[in-house]
């Protein structure tokens, strides 16, 4: 299962009233952390636990905190060193050498869930909110909201908001991506695959009766074999936020781009050399400035891929980039070091 939000709370729901549940929510980091502010995971006095906060160390140890919550009901705060040689974050051997700060609250009907069911509805239907929780170890205390709250402009999904009634920790919440595959071939499974293990919300468009096929996409959430009007308009009422042009056919390559016109992606790409990619343009009768954002094309990072699952990786591991407004590039600059023109030089 998918660590995001939206499969946790879908886990959880059925079962609410089954056990005694604990929201453990990371809401402050100082250093290296593997999780941030805003992470979310649930605990329940039978032993159940979804999602993660660290990389497996902490969870045991969360655990035994949460069972004590929902016994007593009341919040409690926790704090994880893995700088200081006493704490037990150390002693666990995290190695992060971060401080992570989490914040444990004890879900019932008693206080609406912690709204974590609008949280749901909210992904259910695509419709981006904010959810806001007191960080006290005295009250608990949670709201939902799908009007803008001014948060900081920076890359976080979630802010600490101090005012006079204390801390607040404001994390924003959207539904998982959704991805259009336009192209039922052979190559087009992993990347099926792999956007449906990211817990991506995959719709598939092949108009060919042959392509697509159930047996061979059997993780999709949706097939669509409808023209290109009808595939514009199905992107635009189900917030398609990612396409990906892989039908090795230039007509419906063509068709598909012209479909994306109106569509507010955050990546767009099309696999095949350039001067492919010019041929599809040039049949869509499109231009490239009526697209919400550029054009990828090729698709994908140039990772050396050459089976269907190594383009797969590329393409993907793009588009996440472009989504999250990242670079791609490696975060210890081994590529660059490791290169053999820079080895040659050296």
């Amino acid at each position: 299962m998918s660590n995001h939000l939206f499969y946790l709370l879908s886990d959880w729901y059925s079962k609410r009233d089954v056990a005694k549940w604990v929201l453990g929510t990371v809401y402050q980091t100082e250093g290296p952390a593997y999780r941030k502010a805003g992470a979310m995971m649930l605990f329940s006095d039978e032993g159940d636990q979804l999602g993660m906060l660290s990389g497996g160390c902490l969870e045991s140890d969360i655990h035994l905190q949460a069972r004590k919550v929902a016994v007593s009901g009341h919040p409690m705060t926790l704090t994880y060193d893995g700088s200081d040689e006493d704490d037990l974050a150390f002693q666990l051997g995290i190695g992060c050498g971060g401080v992570v700060h989490i914040l444990l609250q004890p879900i019932s009907a008693l206080n609406d869930y912690l709204k974590l069911p609008e949280l749901l509805d909210a992904m259910r239907s695509r419709t981006t909110g904010y959810y806001l929780q007191k960080v006290s170890r005295d009250s608990v205390n949670a709201s939902f909201s799908t009007q803008a709250i001014p948060l900081k402009k920076t890359a976080k999904n979630s802010e600490l908001i101090k005012d006079e009634d204390g801390d607040w920790l404001c994390t924003t919440i959207e539904a998982p991506l959704h991805l259009l595959i336009a192209g039922g071939g052979i190559d087009a499974r992993p990347v099926a695959t792999i956007a449906h293990q990211l817990g991506w919300q995959v719709t598939l468009w092949d108009p060919r009766p042959a392509n697509g096929r159930p047996e061979y996409f059997p993780t999709v959430d949706c097939r669509l074999t409808c023209d290109r009007e009808s595939l514009g308009l199905y992107c635009q009422q189900h917030s398609v936020q990612a396409a990906i042009l892989m039908t090795h056919n230039v007509e419906l390559d063509a068709q598909a781009l012209s479909a994306m016109t109106n569509v507010q992606l955050k990546y767009l790409a099309l696999l095949g050399p350039m001067n492919r990619r010019d041929r599809v343009i040039t049949q869509s009768g499109i231009h490239l400035n009526d697209l919400a954002i550029p054009l990828a094309g090729p698709a994908g990072l140039n990772i050396g891929g050459d089976l269907p699952e190594t383009i797969a990786l590329s393409i993907l591991s793009e588009c996440q980039a472009a989504v999250n407004h990242r670079t791609a590039e490696s975060l210890s600059d081994a590529l660059l070091t490791n290169h053999p023109m820079r080895r040659a030089a050296s």
